[in-house]
């Protein structure tokens, strides 16, 4: 909700500025300010919008009214304002703002929209996961380790920590798996929140739009006599308009209504300086996820109401009689659990639903490596396999590296105290859907709409 609102409050500043400054020539021409952030809005919600080739067409449109306005006196054709459009790069009638803005909206707008996209995979990802049913051998070990002790006469025993690792890591072993591409995806999240809190911050883009577009109309009112001089050179000499508006006086009747804007008029917006405060935020929830599915076992098995815990060696349940467990912990993953003296795990057979999640973290992590370097991609369809590639680059050589510089960073395990456990220990089936779930709820929970 934060962008939308973000947007919003850009234009609707941008709308009262121009209503002050402009009057009735903005109220005249205000669809083209509108659709702009129209444009803009359709794109941050997923849209098939080409940044680069929208903001040229308003810089284009937004020259002929002006070209109009200076020219009242000639009577345009829109063949003629078609030939005036195409002289916008030539010209640069705006000055430079057209250009920075442009390298400015489009890598903003990226990353934002990006970020928030792998926000809703990493969620997506993890609330499919949570609902994979466990295997028949997953079911007989669990129900092993928690009710034999109470056939054996050991109620009060509870199971050993190592013991509770190995269950644990058969049950789990196709979700272990997904860690190498979930740590990925998780870095690269970090790395493009870095770019928000910088360069591509949007907020910092979005506040002051009104102002540099002013400041664009300044310069061609400026310059308007040599761009109308070069214009006519080009496209011809236009036909004079009825008398009526000939006898105006030009330069007053322009020059009355455009003037200068004075930036300490600008309103502020509702958002304020938030967006920092938001992804420094979500950052933090994002680096308590780092290796969630390796460390997931051990979250459990750490859990006083599920094990002795790994203090008590000897006086615990070990899966046949009350005493230490003496099998190896297996490594994490489906492969080695070849020989897992707790579970039995078919390791020839993968499951595919959770190699689609690996898969679509996969993209998602590509997609998020373009918007770090600036370019756009298209959201249309998570699961393809392709990154495609829409608007562009919204980088200068000097701004963005050329080659997406990824950095693994590190995160210690999550501790088990930041998971509350709502079951007790006699249900089976409760740790991975309910872990899952309060993983979902305080990792990403925020809502970036």
């Amino acid at each position: 909700e934060f962008f939308r609102e973000l947007l919003e409050n850009a234009e609707r500043s941008l709308n009262d500025m121009f209503v002050r400054t402009y009057g009735m020539l903005y109220m005249q021409n205000s669809e083209v300010f509108q659709d702009l952030f129209t444009e803009l809005k359709r794109y941050y919600t997923g849209g098939n919008v080409n940044l680069e080739e929208m903001l040229n067409d308003f810089w284009a449109r937004l020259l002929e009214r002006m070209f109009q306005l200076i020219n009242p006196q000639y009577h345009f054709s829109e063949d003629y304002l078609e030939c005036v459009s195409k002289y916008t790069d030539q010209l640069k009638p705006f000055g430079d703002v057209p250009r920075k803005l442009k390298v400015q909206v489009t890598r903003a707008f990226i990353a934002a929209r990006t970020f928030v996209q792998g926000l809703t995979v990493g969620r997506e990802v993890a609330n499919r996961v949570s609902k994979v049913s466990p295997t028949p051998g997953c079911i007989r070990a669990l129900m092993k380790m928690l009710y034999c002790p109470y056939c054996r006469g050991l109620p009060t025993v509870k199971p050993c920590n190592n013991y509770c690792l190995n269950v644990m890591k058969g049950c789990l072993a196709n979700q272990a798996d997904l860690d190498t591409e979930w740590n990925l995806f998780i870095d690269a999240m970090l790395l493009v929140a870095e770019r928000l809190e910088g360069p591509f911050n949007i907020e910092s883009v979005m506040d002051p739009i009104d102002v540099k577009i002013s400041e664009a109309i300044m310069n061609m009112q400026e310059n308007s006599m040599q761009v109308s001089a070069k214009v006519f050179q080009g496209c011809g000499q236009p036909k004079p308009a009825p008398a009526l508006r000939s006898s105006r006086s030009v330069p007053e009747n322009f020059n009355t209504r455009f003037r200068p804007y004075n930036p300490e008029e600008q309103p502020t917006t509702a958002a304020g300086t938030s967006l920092d405060r938001l992804v420094t935020d979500i950052k933090e929830k994002l680096k308590l996820s780092k290796k969630f599915w390796s460390t997931l076992p051990y979250t459990i098995c750490k859990d006083e109401r599920v094990t002795a815990g790994p203090s008590v060696e000897e006086d615990c349940w070990n899966g046949h009689t009350k005493a230490r467990y003496l099998p190896e912990i297996m490594n994490d993953g489906l492969t080695n659990q070849i020989n897992n003296p707790e579970v039995d795990v078919d390791i020839t057979r993968p499951d595919t639903f959770i190699r689609q999640q690996i898969m679509a973290l996969r993209v998602m992590t590509n997609k998020l490596k373009n918007a770090y370097n600036g370019n756009d991609v298209n959201f249309q369809d998570t699961s393809d396999e392709t990154s495609g590639s829409g608007s562009g680059s919204g980088c200068t050589d000097d701004i963005c590296p050329t080659e997406f510089d990824f950095v693994t960073t590190e995160a210690p395990p999550v501790d088990s105290d930041r998971r509350e456990v709502e079951a007790s220990a006699t249900q089976p089936g409760w740790s991975l859907h309910t872990l899952l779930i309060i993983f979902l709820t305080l990792v990403l929970q925020r809502q970036w709409r």
